[in-house]
């Protein structure tokens, strides 16, 4: 008998300690697990610089934010974006943060997208943006819940980690929004490009049954260039 008690004491003690421990936030879209004892671990993707070897220059980059010259030109949606991640500055590795340069012309849109591994504050330097975010599903049979302000220059908005969210230049000019993330590699899920233009496309009768469409108009987006952003 004292023996079972003192094994229920030390499950109950190994239950507690486990239930303060958690994981990590996954830094990348997965890491498959290997028995190899000389693979290379990457579990955020990069390894360290040796400490001895860092300099002033690792945590300097010139990127250049002034302007959106040197950016991702991407005229099907209106934009041009500038995002400076720990791909692009080392630099960022580890510190949990990544910032972003968008320049929308006139009717620009960043259509409906999610970052899985960071929430994002935009802040509005020239032009009026409409910004959405649409809660996650109820679970009590309500629809989903839109989120939606008109940003003038000066302003900010913050789009919760995972949750689907859009960005629109409702002026009739040009407008920049500046962009900061809590994560060094934030992710970007498009929708349509998810749904619509994946290497190989998702089975027809599978996207016809969740998104109630016939097999016409599924044909017909699949067929479509969607844009990466």
């Amino acid at each position: 008998m004292v023996s079972l008690q003192m094994a229920s004491i030390v499950l109950l003690a190994l239950l507690a300690s486990f239930a303060r421990a958690y994981d990590n936030n996954p830094l990348q879209d997965f890491c498959i697990a290997v028995a190899d004892p000389k693979a290379a671990v990457f579990v955020n993707g990069n390894v360290c610089k040796n400490p001895k070897l860092v300099e002033a220059n690792d945590f300097y980059k010139a990127a250049g934010f002034n302007t959106p010259t040197g950016g991702v030109n991407l005229s099907s949606v209106g934009l041009v974006a500038k995002l400076l991640d720990v791909n692009q500055f080392p630099g960022l590795n580890t510190m949990g943060l990544s910032i972003a340069r968008i320049d929308f012309a006139p009717n620009g849109l960043i259509p409906l997208h999610t970052h899985p591994r960071g929430s994002e504050v935009v802040f509005v330097l020239k032009g009026t943006v409409y910004v959405g975010f649409v809660t996650s599903n109820p679970l009590n049979g309500q629809k989903n819940k839109l989120f939606a302000k008109i940003l003038n220059p000066g302003d900010a908005f913050i789009f919760p980690v995972g949750l689907v969210h859009f960005l629109y230049n409702i002026g009739h000019t040009n407008a920049v929004v500046f962009a900061a993330f809590n994560s060094q590699n934030p992710g970007y899920v498009s929708l349509a490009n998810s749904a619509f233009g994946s290497a190989p496309p998702i089975s027809q009768d599978v996207l016809t049954k969740a998104l109630r469409l016939d097999k016409k108009t599924i044909n017909y987006l699949q067929s479509q260039t969607w844009p990466l952003i």
